[in-house]
């Protein structure tokens, strides 16, 4: 299945910065994993925020909250999760 998952990741204005760098660092690693895991399909950042809209695909709701909440940042996201179904007019089926 293919999710459109929305991200906002809002750390603690007095968080500690060198953590959050390490965070940062892991997050980035973590990402590659799952885009060669094939979990993370697309990624795009919304500008001028700490958001960002993906393309994820997991089997099911279960294991996409699994992948999601191996992030480092998890715990200071607030995600929106839509499954995503084929549409007949996709312009990739015409």
């Amino acid at each position: 299945m293919e999710f459109l998952v929305e991200v906002e990741t809002r750390w603690p204005i007095d968080g500690d910065p060198h953590r959050k760098a390490e965070l940062v660092a892991a997050e980035s690693a973590r990402a590659g994993a799952l885009a060669a895991q094939g979990a993370l399909k697309r990624l795009w950042r919304v500008p001028g925020t700490w958001k960002n809209v993906g393309l994820w695909q997991a089997t099911d709701a279960t294991e996409l909250h699994q992948i999601l909440s191996s992030l480092p940042f998890f715990p200071w996201m607030t995600i929106e999760v839509r499954a995503m179904a084929t549409h007949p007019n996709d312009p990739i089926n015409l």
